[in-house]
């Protein structure tokens, strides 16, 4: 019975449960967050191999825009399992959960009015589509940015040590090396980050957000 999968016990069903609608609208929430535009949450999810540059990429533009009188926040896959997802590892099944969970803050943040930043490697398409349909049911902007990097670079900067771990076989399931990463099909941006600065890519988020 050692090959044989074992069901998820650490998850609660809700049941009995009802939605409460706020008494205050998105609009008149956006006037108070940031007065400048009126309502603008949305999320930008960065998805791309570890060490392609999400987390620079998504903390850079968290200053530009809090610099620029603009409310958001940066969601970090590794700060993430700090704390709301400490108790979650990298199986396939807990690799879905992290970002089932993430996706559901950041809808959060986004209903509130904030830019709400992810930098997740988010390594499956259907759980970025899943992401993308939490959002979209409840009427929130939501951007997939592939944060493209060739492995090889990702590689030479290593700036955790996880891939020379990963080549010594002291971690497995490593995304990029025994575990597979389905690029985004359409993302609504890709960032070269091979070949372009993190102020060239900030300078494309901008323009990506300022057409929308």
């Amino acid at each position: 019975m050692s090959g044989v999968k074992k069901p998820r016990t650490d998850l609660i069903r809700s049941t009995n449960v009802v939605y409460q609608a706020h008494h205050v609208s998105r609009n008149k929430r956006g006037q108070v967050v940031g007065t400048r535009g009126g309502f603008r949450g949305c999320t930008i999810w960065l998805t791309g191999l570890s060490g392609a540059g999400k987390t620079t990429i998504s903390f850079a533009l968290e200053e530009y825009l809090v610099s620029h009188a603009i409310p958001c926040y940066s969601l970090d896959g590794d700060n993430i399992r700090h704390g709301l997802n400490k108790n979650l590892g990298f199986s396939d099944e807990d690799r879905e959960e992290n970002i089932r969970r993430v996706a559901e803050v950041a809808k959060l943040f986004a209903d509130a009015g904030l830019v709400c930043i992810t930098s997740f490697i988010s390594p499956f398409s259907k759980d970025r589509k899943e992401a993308r349909k939490i959002h979209e049911s409840a009427g929130l902007k939501f951007f997939e940015v592939f944060v493209h990097a060739p492995l090889e670079v990702c590689e030479f900067r290593d700036v955790k040590g996880l891939y020379k771990k990963a080549r010594a076989g002291e971690i497995k399931g490593f995304t990029g090396i025994d575990s597979e990463y389905e690029r985004p099909e359409a993302p609504e941006l890709v960032l070269k980050t091979g070949e372009l600065t993190v102020n060239e890519c900030i300078h494309q988020l901008l323009e990506l957000l300022q057409d929308q």
